[in-house]
């Protein structure tokens, strides 16, 4: 009897260690969870810079299309180094806020969309073709990555919102 039990707790810790992490992803916020894909390194620093970090672990929900390290390393020369100089924060929080559509809107729904209005005030654009999906010039390389506040949408560019017309 005591091996069956010891068979038993045996199975159920494997059973934990398995199911735990697909679990435990979606209790993270959408901060953590780039955090913890390893390839938002770039991302992330740009949203400590811009004062967002703590907006994007709030209750939400968000979407965020998100620019992988290799979107970032894509920008002309000396673009980021300029983009996180404080002074340029107001411009840096309008090309983020640029990349978040409120609520959580997933693949399914997005390839339904031909525009959807960002967090920064203008409209992105949608194109599907075949089961390529871009946002405005962006490739979408990964979808409906899950977080408890929303959901990661991988893009393979950074996104520029137009420019504001001078008064």
């Amino acid at each position: 009897m005591k091996k069956i039990y010891g068979l038993m707790v045996a199975l159920v810790m494997i059973m934990a260690m398995v199911v735990a992490p697909a679990v435990n992803a979606q209790d993270k916020d959408i901060v953590d969870t780039a955090v913890a894909a390893g390839s938002f390194e770039t991302l992330v620093t740009a949203l400590q810079a811009a004062g967002l970090v703590e907006t994007l672990k709030g209750p939400g929900p968000f979407t965020v299309f998100a620019p992988t390290d290799e979107a970032f390393a894509k920008l002309p020369k000396g673009t980021l180094d300029d983009l996180l100089k404080p002074e340029n924060k107001e411009k840096l929080v309008s090309i983020l806020t640029y990349h978040v559509v409120p609520g959580k809107v997933m693949a399914a729904d997005v390839v339904k969309l031909k525009k959807a209005k960002t967090v920064q005030g203008s409209e992105i654009s949608i194109k599907v073709k075949g089961k390529k999906v871009m946002v405005d010039k962006a490739n979408v390389t990964k979808t409906d990555v899950g977080a408890s506040n929303g959901v990661i949408h991988v893009i393979d560019a950074v996104m520029m919102p137009p420019a504001k017309a001078k008064k």
